[in-house]
């Protein structure tokens, strides 16, 4: 696989879960990263120093995608610690699991602002920089948005929308060399689905037995695709939406 030696890379929602396993799979393969958070400023130091025992190089930012300001703050302060940014993996997400009569529009504020304005905010801030010729958007999606679990609407139409934004991105940024795709990731062991009481529950197990290769997912099965993806090796890859569950669908 073609190294990242050269890339500066920016993963939102970086100090733990899938984020962090991202993060530390970009550099790896030789990318500068940034890792992003809003809260969790520990568990991304832990993330950075994780990378730097490795010979990595990455710092902590934190950030709020939902907003402009931060985000044009956060490319700043890449910039100026790595140069312009080439790789940009919008992972920061958030979901309640609820029926469709509990949902509030403070709830579809809180999903959507993060999980849809949020890539389109981190999109456009990268595709202001006039001075890189290349690039690679990876946008974090959900295999929900092909299997349709129930108590899932809100989550899942916020990740179907940027299903759809990533194949017009892909679109609209093509002629200047950046790439726009997208992962679906399917269920998976992270300390967001433990918090939610996902392993050991009976939605694991029919998970598990809707999976062919037999097993949820972990942080290292996304980050090498995502690392792929981020490559020269992808170079005639884009707007394409890419399953990543183990099967299920």
């Amino acid at each position: 696989m073609s190294s990242n030696n050269t890339r500066t890379a920016i993963v939102t929602g970086a100090s733990k879960g899938l984020g962090a396993g991202i993060a530390k799979a970009l550099a790896g393969s030789g990318a500068a990263v940034v890792v992003n958070y809003r809260e969790d400023a520990a568990g991304a130091e832990r993330v950075v120093a994780d990378i730097a025992a490795k010979g990595g190089r990455a710092i902590a930012v934190r950030s709020d995608v939902t907003r402009g300001d931060d985000v044009r703050e956060l490319f700043d302060r890449a910039r100026e610690e790595y140069g312009p940014v080439d790789v940009l993996v919008n992972n920061a997400a958030v979901v309640t699991f609820a029926p469709l009569s509990h949902i509030t529009e403070e709830e579809f504020q809180r999903e959507m602002n993060t999980n849809l304005l949020g890539p389109i905010l981190t999109t456009q801030a990268l595709a202001a920089q006039d001075d890189i010729d290349a690039a690679s958007i990876i946008n974090i999606s959900t295999a929900g948005t092909l299997t349709h679990p129930s108590y899932a609407s809100l989550y899942v139409a916020s990740k179907s929308a940027v299903n759809a934004f990533t194949i017009v991105a892909a679109k609209e940024l093509g002629p200047r060399g950046i790439r726009v795709n997208a992962i679906m990731p399917g269920p998976s062991d992270t300390e967001g689905s433990r918090a939610m009481g996902f392993p050991g529950s009976a939605q694991e197990a029919q998970a598990i037995a809707d999976t062919p290769l037999g097993r949820t997912g972990t942080p290292e099965d996304y980050g090498p695709l995502v690392a792929f993806l981020a490559s020269d090796d992808a170079r005639w890859i884009t707007g394409d939406v890419i399953l990543a569950s183990g099967g299920m669908r």
